[in-house]
């Protein structure tokens, strides 16, 4: 398109990740026009989140995207966690009784580019990439007005009713509008790398590999590599680094020997790294007249269970009706209203997916005789317990879905 100075939208979205592409989506089928500004030229994003969970493959069926994606992802049927060389606890994820039971891992251009597709096939759907935002507009009463972005073409200017920040987990919308955030470091960070997938491994299977104060991730992605993630101390890459990659070897050897000859092909430099700050966020107020946060932006989480791009896609799908009767009512108050009602709605989900995340960091970081027996015995009670098991992990996975009749009827045919 051709750049003008100035743009006119009822909504301005800064950050084309899965929840602002997933709001904008969602609003301009409502008749809401919608400006997107995306700093990247392309969604090619290495390392970000691709595991989706079952909760947002219902809701991206709802959507109509699901039949689009699909051969872009993989089902995940299973989860097993080993502790020290032993088995203490595997999920079955066909044993929860929900029409969609299954996480998925998809990556995020697949999805992305989906969200785009359809996107752009919508009257008042704008997207514009390369854009990054500079700068908030306001009036005179402190209400945001818009946004300023940067473009190769030059600065441009969106008018608009309400401005989203989804710009992620070090927002620069959130600092700009000057809303205050408590950042809570957590004890560790995280070393990803990517390897073809090992011939012996079952590629549908979530492994959580624990060994004393080790513990990896190993995550099967489309369509033949193996994500790995594994823990090292916070601030830590600097003393990993200057014992150059052996050590980083000698930390998959312990935790994945399966791996050992392809760390070592496929990982000759530091480059083909990448490092995650593991933190999470409390955002009091997510937003004030004019401007409102979503996904990562508002509520920053680890990347257990992967559980970033699920809420990013609940907030969009949360927001875009409450802001199409809000537009419909004549915005101004109405769209203060509805925000502040997003908020009332989504801070209790989210604030059970982060104590979940953090009793589960607390596990990792148990060490010595006594905290490694302590860990691999609440485990295995969990493993146990078919019903506690299916308790928790349905905290992390299934807030959305109901349990499904079929299902249920099935399962006491089978006497289960």
């Amino acid at each position: 398109m051709t750049m003008t100075a100035e743009l006119t939208a009822q909504v301005c979205v800064v950050g084309g990740g899965p929840a602002g592409l997933t709001l904008a989506v969602e609003l301009a089928k409502r008749s809401v026009s919608v400006v997107v500004l995306e700093q990247s030229g392309h969604f090619n994003r290495s390392f970000r989140g691709e595991s989706v969970s079952p909760d947002s493959v219902w809701l991206l069926e709802r959507l109509g995207l699901l039949d689009a994606l699909d051969g872009a992802y993989q089902q995940m049927h299973h989860m097993e966690i080993v502790d020290g060389g032993r088995t203490v606890m595997r999920a079955d994820f066909d044993d929860f009784p929900y029409p969609h039971p299954y996480p998925v891992e998809l990556p995020q251009p697949a999805l992305l580019s989906a969200l785009a597709e359809v996107g752009e096939g919508l009257p008042g759907f704008t997207l514009l990439r390369r854009a990054t935002a500079v700068a908030l507009e306001q009036d005179g009463h402190g209400t945001v007005t818009g946004v300023r972005a940067r473009t190769p073409d030059g600065e441009i200017t969106v008018r608009a009713a309400l401005t989203v920040g989804a710009d992620g987990r070090f927002s620069k919308v959130r600092e700009m509008a000057g809303l205050p955030y408590r950042k809570v470091p957590l004890d560790r960070d995280v070393v990803w790398l990517k390897l073809p997938f090992p011939a012996e491994w079952d590629d549908r299977t979530y492994r959580i590999r624990i060994r004393g104060d080790q513990h990896g991730l190993f995550i099967p992605t489309h369509p033949d590599s193996v994500r790995v993630g594994f823990n090292i101390p916070k601030g830590g890459l600097k003393e990993l680094r200057a014992e150059g990659l052996n050590a980083l070897y000698e930390r998959l050897d312990q935790l994945a020997p399966e791996l050992s000859g392809a760390v070592r092909q496929e990982i000759t430099s530091w480059s083909d790294t990448s490092m995650l700050d593991i933190f999470t966020s409390v955002v009091p107020n997510w937003s004030m007249p004019g401007l409102v946060l979503v996904g990562d932006a508002a509520h920053t989480l680890t990347p257990i269970l992967g559980q970033g791009v699920n809420h990013a896609i609940i907030d969009a799908v949360t927001l875009a009706p409450l802001l199409e009767r809000a537009f419909t009512a004549g915005g101004g108050a109405a769209v203060t209203r509805a925000t502040a009602q997003f908020q009332r709605s989504r801070e209790e989900p989210v604030s059970r997916s982060r104590g979940l995340q953090l009793r589960q960091e607390k596990l990792f970081a148990l060490h010595g005789p006594l905290g490694g027996t302590l860990r691999r015995s609440l485990y295995q009670v969990l493993d146990l317990s078919p019903r506690l098991k299916q308790r928790v992990l349905a905290g992390a996975y299934f807030q959305l879905q109901k349990p499904s009749a079929a299902h249920r009827a099935a399962r006491m045919r089978a006497g289960t």
